[in-house]
């Protein structure tokens, strides 16, 4: 799981699929006390043409699997101030990577994507098309490479800051959000979209593009396979709707859009970013920019809580993670029956209370 928190210029919050937190409760930036796991260090880049400073910290956990007790983290961030020598544009980037070879492919991307943006002299008249070709080149590159990228690759969310604009290009299911200052409440709003089959617009391009989407219960014959309905993203996320190729059972992709993944392409995986805009105003308080290690097991709005209710974004970074970490831990335990804080044995119940 991987974690950038940046701020523009005490209460542990109970994670909740939606709402909001008081403003009041939380001063200007948070009055929580320094978090446990804090390590990473504070970083200051300004941005000269709106006169406002940017402040920032990242993070990032390897996730909880028990079966693999030496898998490599395979997600990683690239953070480059003054753009093009700009003193005023600055990026951030998160890339989880997937597969046999998921981090050397995370690696590959974080540094080709942001080389190749870079170069595009037109970036700053038309970041929207720069963000694009870099995408498209990006994957290419990949592909040509020596790392095998046929069943591997990487998602990849970034935030370009042009003065006082972001613009975030998202390939896959990582996550964008901003802290917005509401009234007496600070609520979350999404910078980017899941690419995943729970978006019908998703779904059915990839189906145009021979894909067969089914959960892997439906697969293995658990599940009729001619439901083609799997409820949303928070109450399914245990076995969500999958890609895979007629007649087999690869790659069993669980986003529609990813840098590499050449087998995915065949049934419409593409690396073509959604890019969104936005201009900032003094009523955005920061962003966060996380993967799906994150946000499988946060809402938005839980994030944006529990970053809102520290003053250091280090501290930010580390809670978020650390939450996280520990709701993958007790899921695990629980899909195993094995959690000691389950009520009854999952075998009996078929589920686990805490």
């Amino acid at each position: 799981m991987g974690c950038v928190h940046g701020k523009c210029c005490t209460r542990y919050p109970s994670p909740s699929v939606g709402g909001s937190r008081d403003f009041r409760e939380l001063g200007p930036y948070g009055t929580q006390r320094k978090h446990i796991l804090t390590q990473s260090s504070l970083q200051f880049v300004p941005v000269p043409s709106h006169n406002f400073t940017l402040e920032y910290s990242v993070l990032t956990q390897r996730g909880y699997y028990p079966d693999s007790p030496d898998k490599e983290n395979q997600d990683s961030f690239c953070i480059r101030t003054q753009f093009q020598g700009n003193p005023s544009v600055h990026f951030f980037g998160v890339y989880d990577g997937h597969g046999e070879f998921g981090a050397q492919c995370s690696n590959f991307v974080k540094d080709r994507l942001v080389e190749n943006l870079s170069s595009d002299f037109a970036l700053l008249e038309d970041p929207v098309k720069a963000y694009t070709s870099a995408f498209l080149t990006t994957n290419e590159d990949l592909h040509k490479n020596e790392i095998d990228d046929s069943l591997s690759g990487t998602t990849a969310i970034t935030v370009l800051v042009i003065g006082d604009t972001l613009y975030v290009a998202n390939v896959g299911d990582s996550r964008a959000v901003l802290a917005v200052k509401d009234g007496n409440r600070v609520v979350a709003e999404d910078l980017s979209t899941d690419q995943t089959p729970f978006r019908r617009d998703e779904y059915e391009r990839v189906k145009l593009c021979g894909a067969r989407v089914l959960s892997v219960d439906q697969v293995e014959g658990h599940k009729d396979p001619d439901i083609q309905t799997w409820g949303d993203e928070e109450s399914q996320g245990d076995d969500p709707p999958r890609l895979w190729v007629q007649n087999g059972t690869v790659p069993g992709a669980a986003f529609t859009r990813s840098v590499g993944d050449m087998l995915a392409e065949t049934i419409g995986v593409i690396a073509v970013p959604e890019v969104s805009t936005v201009q900032l105003t003094p009523n955005h308080l920061f962003f966060v920019v996380a993967s799906d290690g994150v946000f499988e097991f946060l809402s938005s709005q839980t994030v944006v809580d529990m970053a809102a209710s520290y003053s250091d974004p280090r501290d930010a970074c580390a809670a978020i993670a650390g939450e996280s970490y520990k709701l993958w831990y007790i899921w695990t335990w629980i899909r195993r029956g094995q959690c000691q804080h389950c009520n009854k044995d999952q075998e009996q119940e078929g589920k686990g209370s805490i």
